[in-house]
């Protein structure tokens, strides 16, 4: 009954506007600019955003940090436009609300925590639309070390990925990401629930590859981002300090706190 009553709620969902400008070479710089951003999940409920506001330079690396129910996770959702939100979001000087939303969600690349395969072949997984040569997705399988894994392009890929460990799952993830070749990078703890060699495997090659991209890291593990150019602390939904990690300890205030109760000083 269950199942039955998600289907009914779901038949009532409204579509999601699908006009919208579709701009040519847009973003190339990858800057964003989050300007009184805030946003509630419905119109009952307390406000989960509250007038954010802050700049991420193109090439970038910006670690988001706070604790569970911070806001974290809503401000990725506002970038893809996940729910209506008040404020402004400019990515390259162009308001997102302004951009298609299929266009929008194209141009960013994302790494979830927990990563998403669906059936059908690793083609089919790595480039959805068939848009990329095959040549493109084996140098981007080598680039993450799964070319002899694979083998072949159209190896069958279970529900869920089932036939693949969680680490080679994030891998081709990973693979998917480099092939779409995005100014603008999301990760979602990445690593978090992944061996070590894959997690120095992930690191090393994010590296490598997205030194030119703008990539937005949201960290449980605060280790994984004190190398950031800047580190954006929220706390129930405020923005409460904002700068470059060795600024923010130098300062005492929560992210101190945070990385000193995490054993890091």
């Amino acid at each position: 009954m269950t199942s039955a009553e998600r289907i009914l709620e779901y038949s009532k969902v409204e579509s999601e506007e699908k006009s919208g400008d579709t701009l040519s070479n847009w973003p190339n710089n990858g800057k964003i600019v989050y300007t009184d951003v805030s946003l509630r999940y419905d119109f009952t409920s307390e406000r989960v955003l509250k007038d954010v506001s802050f700049t991420i330079l193109p090439k970038q690396k910006v670690g988001i940090v706070g604790r569970t129910g911070a806001g974290k996770t809503s401000i990725i959702s506002t970038l893809f436009r996940m729910y209506e939100y008040k404020g402004s979001i400019c990515v390259d000087d162009v308001d997102v609300t302004s951009v298609a939303v299929e266009l929008l969600r194209s141009k960013i690349s994302i790494i979830p925590q927990d990563p998403v395969l669906f059936s059908g072949t690793i083609r089919s997984n790595l480039d959805p639309n068939n848009e990329y040569p095959d040549k493109q997705l084996w140098e981007a399988l080598e680039e993450v070390e799964m070319k002899k894994l694979v083998g072949s392009l159209n190896l069958t890929v279970s529900e869920g990925g089932s036939n693949f460990s969680l680490g080679q799952r994030q891998l081709l993830c990973l693979a998917r990401a480099i092939i779409r070749n995005n100014v603008i990078l999301i990760l979602d703890e990445a690593t978090a629930n992944v061996d070590p060699q894959t997690d120095s495997l992930i690191q090393r090659t994010i590296k490598r590859k997205f030194s030119d991209c703008t990539v937005i890291a949201i960290a449980h593990r605060l280790h994984t981002i004190m190398d950031s150019d800047n580190v954006l602390v929220m706390d129930s939904g405020v923005a409460v300090e904002y700068d470059h990690p060795k600024v923010l300890l130098e300062k005492k205030g929560m992210f101190y706190n945070m990385v000193k109760e995490a054993g890091l000083l």
